[in-house]
């Protein structure tokens, strides 16, 4: 198959729309948003998007050549255009987990069709096609990550609260916005509580202060909008940090350091870890410890690049899907 070559200024391919999208049953009364773009007749590849709760992006696809992939997009639970809506305080939260997530990844893929398929993702999208890729490794034909995360509690603790030593005053802003949390390793699970409030005030401005502590964490980054979690639109917002909250609270339903011990299930699978050596968000140690136990992974350190990326992350996430269609 012949792809097509065209690359913009960013290094990436042009901007496609879906040829077909749908809503998936999913259980629990949850409809999970879909959509494919590309080529219907190319090498299924599936992105997992971050958060978790951001939903799917278009730029996202605009990484794999549109005459080689047929490129498949899904909102996770709550987020999006999945419904129910995690914006909307009657959703409710017990039925969206990491179990539940892994279990819809499966049902999409059986769903639309595919046998195998290339797992695209970066910072909690790269936790979840992990913990995927470990628990399906037969279905995975490799896999190119964009900031690595494995959402250890010791990584949770490190976002909101160790990273504070470079932001002392922000981070007790940041702390001081709960003030009922018990000890600084209850910040997580206190706004977690705030965002579950009957009260819609409440449940904003715990979401305006999450998310200004997280652009405080990135604003050293060279790159990258400054309100990349605060300039969201306010529904979005609140299901971002509600679900993210509830997420990182249970340290994402894993085992301690699960996904690194795990990592010999993917022996076979080629994968490509990009991740920005200016991330304080998620620190590389994690990227570079997954390497050394994942056989057949490729570390790639991008001195320019931080959480937020850059344009020569970019081209490199781009030229790896390149190398696996």
């Amino acid at each position: 198959m012949t792809g097509i070559r065209t690359i913009g200024d960013d290094g990436l391919y042009p901007a496609v729309e879906p040829y077909r999208e749908g809503s998936l049953d999913v259980g629990d009364g949850n409809l999970v948003h879909w959509e494919e773009s590309g080529s219907p007749g190319g090498r299924p590849a599936l992105v997992v998007h971050g958060g978790p709760g951001s939903g799917s992006s278009p730029r996202a696809r605009r990484h794999f050549d549109p005459s080689a992939y047929r490129v498949i997009q899904f909102d996770q639970r709550g987020c999006g255009r999945s419904t129910p809506h995690a914006a909307d305080p009657a959703t409710d939260m017990a039925a969206n987990t990491t179990e539940h997530l892994l279990a819809d990844m499966e049902r999409l893929r059986t769903e639309l069709g595919v046998e195998r398929w290339v797992l695209y993702g970066g910072s909690w999208g790269s936790t979840l096609l992990l913990a995927y890729a470990q628990r399906h490794p037969e279905r995975v034909e490799a896999v190119v990550v964009a900031g690595v995360t494995t959402t250890r509690r010791a990584e949770i603790d490190w976002l909101y609260r160790g990273v504070g030593r470079f932001f002392p005053e922000e981070w007790e802003r940041f702390r001081a916005a709960v003030p009922e949390a018990r000890g600084p390793r209850d910040l997580v699970a206190a706004y977690a509580r705030r965002m579950e409030s009957a009260d819609p005030a409440v449940r904003e401005r715990a979401a305006l202060d999450w998310c200004r502590w997280e652009d405080a964490v990135l604003s050293l980054e060279p790159h990258g909008a400054p309100d990349l979690y605060g300039g969201r639109p306010d529904a979005a917002r609140i299901a971002l940090v509600r679900i993210a909250a509830h997420y990182f609270a249970q340290g994402a339903w894993l085992d301690e350091g699960a996904l690194l011990d795990g990592a010999g299930r993917l022996e076979g699978i080629p994968g490509v870890l990009f991740h920005g050596r200016l991330d304080l968000s998620s620190p590389l140690d994690t990227a570079w410890h997954l390497a050394r136990r994942w056989a057949g992974a490729e570390l790639v350190v991008v001195d320019d690049a931080g959480h937020k990326g850059s344009d020569e992350l970019r081209r490199g996430v781009r030229a790896a899907l390149d190398r696996f269609w």
